[in-house]
Formats: structure tokens, C-alpha cells, sequence
């Protein structure tokens, strides 16, 4: 048997990670700026994540959510705490997409209504509904299809309210940063007229947080940074380091009832002992603070190197739009310099998405190596 060829793959295998560092089969070193496509958070092989993992799946790796589970309780507290949203509930899933599923289906349950706004340029996964509100019709397979999703014009205020005027809107979801598209932010007023046209319309704000959030923005959400807070988030990537984990975190609106939602492996012992460690992590190392002090001296940086166009995000989510195509730059860094750097939807764009402990130290090798790609003729 074979496998199924749907991934275009990087000239690369990774046998072993430390901190921002990977090795590959050959025994070459490389400073991974990718994170195996955000999730790592706290880097490879921590000490903590890999004892929290080890001793828990001695001990239990898994049960259904018909049991207690005291580790889910914890995840939840501790998330809340750090967060800062301690009044909202967690409902744990598998991946981002089934967040966003959850998401959706909870709005639509809470205000009896279909219409779905999302935006141009957006990802939101590739299950049923995630992938009919996502802007690439190339994924959208036929029964994916629905009439009730409307895709607006990203950062378009006008368009928001008219579709408001047209429509009886469920929600709007909505990435504070959009990260496959090449890193592009919403804006603030956007994102408060989002905010004030479903307190008016009785619709549900939904902040898809699953690449821009869990601090890799440089605040726990990308959209506090105005301040602004939506009825749903949703989580995933930098969750579990890299273990197989999503969440939905719901304001006290919702009221939940039993049945309405469900999952057989969505926070599983295994993965809540994952995600604890990374929270424990974050706490110890002050890992959003870093991100954001490390990821304003990154932009800094790079928007001094020559060749660079445009330095897109904010913390440790970052494009920089290159004047012409970005692979071959990628390519140099990855077979010259030893350095993996993310692609991007958008052709001239690379995406910085390292751990959230990373080091300025380790961020100049970076600068160093693409000045040098940028300046070889």
C-alpha cells in the first residue's frame, strides 16, 4: 500500500527536535522557524511536555468523556487563568476544524438560524461547514456546497452591513490574523463593527483563533489586542505542542445541554496532560510575553533587510512579503543555511511561525541568512 499523494513535501525528514531545532536523517541541523506549521509552541522535546506525556500515558492514555476526568478540569482553569476569560466554558475536540465545526453548530443552536459571514482569503479547515465557509473553491467538493454561506471581502465594513441588511446572519467567524493567506490582520474597527452588528442582529461573534491564538500573536487572542471580545474562540495548533487537540471556549450566554455536543477522543488524559504541560509552560517561561517582544524585534529587523517588501502580524506570526517569488529564497534557506522556514498562499510570501521561546539569539541567525539569500546575485 501507498499513500494517498495529497502533500507537496518539503525535501526534508525530521528525526529529532530540541527547543527551535530539528535534525534530520542525514544528521543536519536546522533552526525551525516553521513549526511544523504553527503547533509547536514551546518547543521540541521539552523536558516538562515530555515527562507530563510520558508519566501520564503510563498511567492512562485514554477513557471516553462517560468518565470523570479530573485533567480536564484542570486544562480548563488553568486556560481560563491564563487567558484571562475565567467566566467562559471549554467543550475539548481533536483539530481546529472541529472547533470551528462545534462553533458554528453551537451559534446555529443558540439563535436558530444558517447564514454563516466569513471572509476572503480565510481558512477555517476542511470538514463540512468549515470548508464551504473557507475562501478556496478548489477544496470545496460538491456536497460541501451550501447557500448558506456568504464569504465577504476581508476588512470590508460596508460589505458587513449590508450583508446584515440582506440577510438573518447566524455568525460571523472571523481569524484575527488570517495566516494561510500570508498574514493579513483584521483591523480594529473591523473587528469592533463585527462586534457591534451581532449585538444588534442577536448573531454570534466567532473568533477563529486556531493559528493566530494561544498567545502566538503576543496576547492570548489576536483580537484583544483592541480590546474586543467574541462570544466563541476557537483553538488548536499551539494548544498541545503538536499533540492532536482542539477547543472551543463559549462565553456564559450559552447554555449547554447534555448530548449537544460530543467527541470520542476530544480531551482524552493523553491530550489534557499535552496541553497542561504547554499552559505550565507558557507560565514558567512567560512564553506570550516573549512572543511578543521577540516578534516586535523580528519585524523590526526585517523590515531593515533589503529585498523584503512588507512585514505583515504581529508577535510570532509573521509574513514577510519578498519583491519576487518566495520559494527559491525558501528553498536557499532551507538546503544552504539550514534554516525551515513556513510557505504561504500567497506566493511572495514566507511565514515565520517558530516556538514561542525562542530567542532573539536564534531569530539573527535567521536575519543573517535571508540578508545574505536577498543580496546573492
Amino acid at each position: 500500500m501507498k499513500l494517498f499523494d495529497v502533500y507537496p513535501l518539503f525535501s526534508i525528514t525530521p528525526v529529532k527536535g530540541e527547543g527551535c531545532w530539528l535534525w534530520d536523517d542525514q544528521g543536519t541541523k536546522y533552526l525551525d522557524l516553521y513549526g511544523g506549521h504553527a503547533p509547536i509552541s514551546i518547543g521540541h522535546a521539552h523536558p516538562h511536555y515530555v515527562d507530563m506525556i510520558s508519566n501520564q500515558v503510563a498511567r492512562l492514555g485514554f477513557y471516553s468523556n462517560s468518565v470523570q476526568n479530573p485533567l480536564q478540569l484542570e486544562l480548563a482553569e488553568k486556560l481560563g487563568k491564563i487567558s484571562g476569560y475565567e467566566d467562559y466554558t471549554l467543550f475539548l475536540c481533536n483539530s481546529g476544524a472541529e472547533a470551528n465545526e462545534n462553533a458554528l453548530k453551537l451559534a446555529s443552536f443558540e439563535n436558530g438560524r444558517k447564514k454563516i459571514i466569513s471572509f476572503s482569503k480565510g481558512f477555517h479547515g476542511r470538514t463540512s461547514l468549515a470548508v464551504a465557509i473557507t475562501d478556496n473553491p478548489k477544496i470545496v467538493a460538491p456536497v460541501n456546497e451550501t447557500d448558506n454561506a456568504l464569504i465577504l471581502p476581508f476588512n470590508d465594513e460596508e460589505a458587513l452591513e449590508k450583508a446584515f441588511q440582506e440577510h438573518e446572519i447566524c455568525a460571523v467567524i472571523v481569524e484575527g490574523i488570517q495566516g494561510i493567506a500570508g498574514i493579513y490582520e483584521a483591523s480594529e474597527s473591523f473587528v469592533k463593527k463585527i462586534r457591534s452588528l451581532c449585538d444588534a442582529n442577536n448573531a454570534i461573534f466567532i473568533s477563529d483563533s486556531v493559528q493566530c491564538g494561544y498567545g502566538r500573536s503576543g496576547k492570548f487572542f489576536s483580537t484583544d489586542y483592541y480590546d474586543v471580545k467574541a462570544d466563541i474562540y476557537t483553538m488548536a495548533k499551539a494548544m498541545a505542542n503538536g499533540f492532536p487537540i482542539g477547543g472551543v471556549l463559549i462565553s456564559p450566554r450559552f447554555k449547554p445541554w447534555h448530548g449537544e455536543l460530543g467527541t470520542t477522543f476530544g480531551g482524552s488524559h493523553l491530550a489534557c496532560a499535552a496541553a497542561i504541560a504547554v499552559l505550565d509552560v507558557y507560565e514558567k517561561e512567560n512564553c506570550i510575553e516573549n512572543a511578543a517582544k521577540v516578534g516586535a524585534y523580528t519585524i523590526e529587523k526585517l523590515k531593515q533587510v533589503q529585498g523584503v517588501k512588507d512585514v505583515r502580524g504581529k508577535g510570532l506570526i509573521i509574513g514577510l512579503e519578498l519583491e519576487n517569488d518566495s520559494a527559491p529564497i525558501r528553498n536557499k534557506l532551507l538546503n544552504e543555511y539550514k534554516i525551515f522556514t513556513g510557505s504561504s498562499s500567497c506566493k511572495k510570501t514566507i511565514r515565520i511561525l517558530p516556538a514561542l521561546n525562542i530567542s532573539t539569539a536564534e531569530i539573527d541567525l535567521f536575519i543573517d541568512a535571508l540578508t545574505k539569500c536577498l543580496n546573492d546575485k
